[in-house]
């Protein structure tokens, strides 16, 4: 199939365009930053992914780059703790809105929207359910609330004409991932990554291998999933403490110790959070903020998922166990893995 993937230029992205050129797929890359594209090489006589540039809150550029297409993967996202929420409108909404709009205006047969299980969080723990239909009035913070909004547009859409999944990989991890590991890495070689209520909560993540293979099956499984949005994961419901512990080995670095009770983490995340957002728009700082309430309550309430009805509709399951993408971790940064 001709394949348009938007987001490609991130860790999921990337691999999602790479798995569907390997698959002899024809793939065309949507993206932002060409420069900071994921590369994507030719497999068994695959053509490379053509890279477009463009943004999805840029309607014509959309509809140019979805004309002729046979399906589109929806990845990009803004995706942050903080910011404006304008700012998550215009991407994660208006942009899912443009991509919707096109794929009619093009005769596109199938879409793949890429959502998260935080639409269906309502900030306490979550254990073992399935996808709860996703709410952007209590959804936490603005990301999820504008990807809850923007999903239940996507499967409102779903047709016999135009086919539409929601798929919500959970805590996407691996090599290279700039918003999670290295992030990870950073904070606690800095001890700035305090253990809310000691790592207690037991929390899904999704290897990146893992999850763009799911996130593929969904396109080639289209028949029997549209207008369903399932959870991905890896299966494996690990201690915060634990999967903390695990990148840090990775890059040889120590383990955080510091305990913080997760209720005070919460009302001093609220609190920096709106600091931190002040200090953006004057140009104070630039990167994420060390702690929002969003991120307080993402680390001290457990969030796992019952991956039946997901395995068996995709006809899928994870490849590499979060083991083994500890010790891909220490193999790409240095260090050794363990937990």
């Amino acid at each position: 199939m001709k394949v348009l993937v938007t987001g490609a230029s991130g860790m999921l992205g990337g691999a999602v365009a790479q798995l569907l050129v390997e698959r002899d797929h024809e793939v065309t890359a949507f993206q932002r930053g060409v420069t900071q594209a994921h590369s994507v090489t030719p497999s068994r006589g695959a053509s490379a992914a053509r890279v477009v540039a463009g943004s999805v809150a840029d309607a014509e550029a959309v509809s140019a780059a979805i004309a002729g297409q046979d399906a589109v993967i929806h990845l990009a996202a803004k995706v942050s703790f903080t910011g404006e929420w304008s700012d998550f409108v215009s991407t994660n909404i208006e942009g899912t809105r443009n991509i919707i709009a096109a794929c009619r205006e093009h005769g596109v047969r199938d879409l793949v929207f890429v959502s998260s299980p935080s639409v269906a969080h309502l900030g306490t723990s979550i254990a073992g359910v399935g996808a709860d239909v996703a709410d952007p009035v209590h959804a936490r913070g603005f990301y999820a609330r504008s990807k809850a909004s923007a999903e239940l547009e996507a499967l409102a859409a779903d047709s016999p004409e135009l086919r539409v999944v929601a798929l919500r990989p959970h805590i996407v991890w691996g090599p290279g991932d700039t918003q999670l590991v290295e992030r990870v890495m950073d904070r606690a070689a800095q001890g700035r990554l305090p253990l809310l209520d000691g790592g207690r909560a037991l929390i899904d993540t999704t290897y990146v291998d893992n999850a763009a293979e799911a996130i593929v099956r969904g396109l080639e499984r289209m028949d029997v999933v549209h207008g369903r949005a399932l959870v991905i994961t890896n299966g494996e419901p690990r201690p915060v403490s634990e999967m903390l512990a695990g990148i840090c080995a990775a890059a040889g670095i120590d383990a955080p110790h510091r305990n913080v009770p997760g209720r005070v983490a919460r009302v001093a995340g609220s609190v920096v959070e709106k600091v931190w957002l002040q200090g953006l728009k004057r140009g104070w700082v630039q990167d994420e903020p060390p702690m929002t309430e969003f991120l307080a309550e993402q680390l001290s309430t457990s969030h796992w998922f019952d991956q039946r009805e997901t395995q068996e509709l995709l006809e899928w399951s994870p490849r590499v166990s979060i083991d083994e993408g500890f010790a891909r971790l220490a193999q790409h940064y240095g260090g050794k893995a363990g937990r």
